[in-house]
């Protein structure tokens, strides 16, 4: 097994090579590995974008485009709510912004949810 091959779509270490091809036995994902070098390619060229295609670095300033309900409370973080200082993470959830929310706290935003400030 090679050690550097990762599955392109859930990020697994635990795929494996079958007649030509790399298949994923955690999300049955099958590519060849021309096509994984260049789906890589294409992510990292992607990185994070806002909702409206703009990109995203760390320490820029968003703003929440809806209300968004705070799981586990009944708090709300209201559109419009400007949220300054971002971190953009690994997240296999698809919640790839770390931030903290005045009056709420430390949280983690998808970046289909905010628009560069």
């Amino acid at each position: 097994m090679d050690d550097a091959m990762k599955c392109p779509k859930c990020n697994s270490e635990h795929v494996y090579e079958d007649r030509g091809l790399w298949v994923c036995p955690e999300c049955g994902h099958e590519w060849s590995a021309q096509a994984g070098a260049a789906e890589a390619e294409t992510a990292q060229e992607a990185g994070v974008r806002d909702a409206n295609g703009n990109p995203l670095s760390d320490g820029d300033s968003v703003i929440v485009i809806k209300d968004l309900k705070v799981k586990g409370s009944s708090s709300v973080v209201k559109g419009g709510t400007k949220v300054r200082n971002i971190r953009l993470v690994d997240a296999t959830d698809g919640h790839n912004i770390a931030c903290k929310i005045d009056g709420i706290g430390a949280m983690n935003l998808k970046s289909e949810f905010v628009k560069k400030a």
